[in-house]
């Protein structure tokens, strides 16, 4: 969307309400008209604003507690910030990749398993859009 909406709105594919400026989860307004969220517009798209992908060899072993630590950090965003969510996880013997709607989410998951795991983490955002790349390996 490049202008604000006027009015309270609800999204369609997930609830979240658009009112006083900002996306929020709350009960619906009366008379909000119906829509979708740009987080809905980024996984129906399957255009993703940041990927992060988890790598080494620590990954085969630990594989449920990192996707734990995943889960629950997107939980603590997507509760206050309805446009912060993970799009979809693909997952291999060698790697997670986790493609996220906002570029927030994926620099705090990084820094969660960082903080948690160790290992190496590199953050890369685009210089010239709305785009970030994080990598975690161990």
């Amino acid at each position: 969307m490049r202008e604000k909406m006027d009015e309270a709105a609800v999204c369609g594919n997930c609830d979240a309400v658009y009112h006083e400026g900002r996306w929020k989860w709350m009960d619906r307004p009366e008379g909000a008209a119906e829509t979708t969220c740009p987080a809905c517009h980024r996984i129906i798209d399957n255009y993703e604003a940041g990927l992060i992908t988890l790598t080494g060899y620590f990954l085969k072993g630990h594989r449920e507690d990192l996707m734990n630590i995943v889960r629950s950090e997107e939980k603590k965003e997507s509760g206050e910030h309805p446009l912060n969510r993970i799009m979809n996880v693909e997952e291999n013997e060698s790697s997670v990749i986790i493609k996220t709607t906002d570029i927030h989410l994926p620099r705090r998951i990084g820094k969660a398993l960082s903080l948690a795991y160790q290992g190496t983490l590199d953050i890369d955002f685009d210089e010239s859009g709305y785009y970030v790349r994080v990598n975690w390996n161990r």
